[in-house]
């Protein structure tokens, strides 16, 4: 079983097309379409006194999450006004502030207001300061850092929920396409490596493996365990690369999320040997895998939300597609913050579809093809 497994490898690094084909079409649908171009706004400022930078102002800046705050000298922020490539920049005194605008929009009227309560923080320490007699650095340091821990520990808290039905339905533009495309694209790695059994079958390789030590249970073992492989390892790189490179968080469930994707990639594996055992040539193979494809992908839910669809056919032949547990499941940790364990209706569902479609798929090749 290993001798096989090795060989199998050895092909896909001599022949990787297919794999890295399918991963690329799998991160571009993504981004494009998901939206994750990044939201963060950048702008020039211009730091007319160095005790700015060292004052509560900048620190409140950088904590900004919409803003990226970048210093640049006078003249370079004006250039940078002038040719279009910034909407608006700022100039930063020690007591005021000015917004340099060349493209009058909503953010000039945000950013001012940022500023501006960055700038009030500054005179309620400063008047701070006064009352407690803070003169040094240090003496203002020391209170600064007081204070901010009483902040973070503060005697009582006030906890504020936002209300939401239980059966609120929350759609993440970005999150959709990125689970909906990998999970599309996966069928057909999947696929076109299971379907190798038939060919290898039919070429009579099976044949001449059989007469040695190795038993066929090991042989089908050794094709299952690779296509598994290379299906888990393409959405593996997929969601790594929105992760690291992209910026894609998955709400502090990435773990979590390479975890799910275990039991739909068995099933997808479990359905390819069903197909396998269906189909009796290649030709037929090859038209099928593509219709089947795209209309679970349809019918699953990775093309468009569930919630937008009003046929209740459709939706009953949903519930017999992986794809549909498959986006359940991703949605669940990454959306709606859900654990592994409120997760488990459908990693039950795809394991059972798993365990049922590989015996029926086994069974058919071996009732046919051998």
């Amino acid at each position: 079983m290993i001798g096989i497994l090795l060989a199998k490898i050895r092909l896909f690094f001599r022949s990787p097309w297919t794999f890295i084909m399918t991963t690329l079409m799998s991160i571009g649908f993504a981004f494009i379409l998901g939206g994750t171009t990044s939201n963060v706004i950048n702008v020039p400022v211009y730091v007319a006194n160095d005790k700015v930078q060292d004052s509560i102002v900048w620190d409140m800046l950088e904590e900004s999450e919409v803003y990226n705050f970048q210093t640049l000298t006078k003249d370079e922020m004006k250039q940078k006004i002038a040719n279009g490539k910034s909407e608006f920049g700022l100039a930063l005194y020690e007591s005021n502030f000015k917004v340099l605008v060349g493209i009058d929009s909503q953010n000039v009227s945000l950013v001012r207001q940022t500023v501006q309560e960055a700038y009030m923080k500054k005179e309620q320490y400063e008047l701070i300061y006064e009352d407690a007699n803070a003169n040094t650095v240090h003496e203002k340091t020391k209170l600064r850092e007081d204070l901010q821990n009483s902040q973070e520990n503060p005697p009582f808290t006030i906890q504020a929920e936002n209300f939401r039905g239980s059966d609120t339905v929350i759609v993440d533009n970005t999150f959709h396409s990125l689970f909906g495309f990998t999970l599309f694209f996966v069928i057909y790695t999947i696929a076109y490596n299971v379907f190798h059994i038939l060919v290898e079958k039919k070429d009579g390789v099976w044949d001449r493996i059989i007469l040695s030590p190795v038993k066929k249970w090991e042989m089908y073992v050794a094709n299952l365990i690779y296509s598994f492989i290379t299906g888990y390892l393409q959405i593996a790189i997929v969601f790594l690369v929105f992760r690291y490179l992209v910026g894609v968080d998955f709400n502090g469930n990435f773990v979590e999320s390479l975890i799910l994707i275990i039991p739909y990639v068995f099933a997808i594996v479990a359905m390819s040997i069903l197909i396998t055992g269906l189909v009796k040539t290649v030709q037929q193979f090859n038209a099928v895998i593509p219709i089947l494809a795209v209309s679970m992908a349809m019918i699953g839910g990775a093309y468009w939300p569930l919630e937008v669809v009003g046929s209740k056919f459709m939706l009953a032949l949903s519930k017999f597609d992986p794809i549909t547990y498959g986006m359940e499941a991703l949605n669940g940790v990454a959306v709606y913050g859900y654990s592994l364990g409120e997760v488990l209706y459908p990693i039950s569902i795809l394991l059972l579809m798993g365990v049922v479609m590989t015996g029926i798929g086994i069974h058919l090749m071996e009732k046919r093809h051998v």
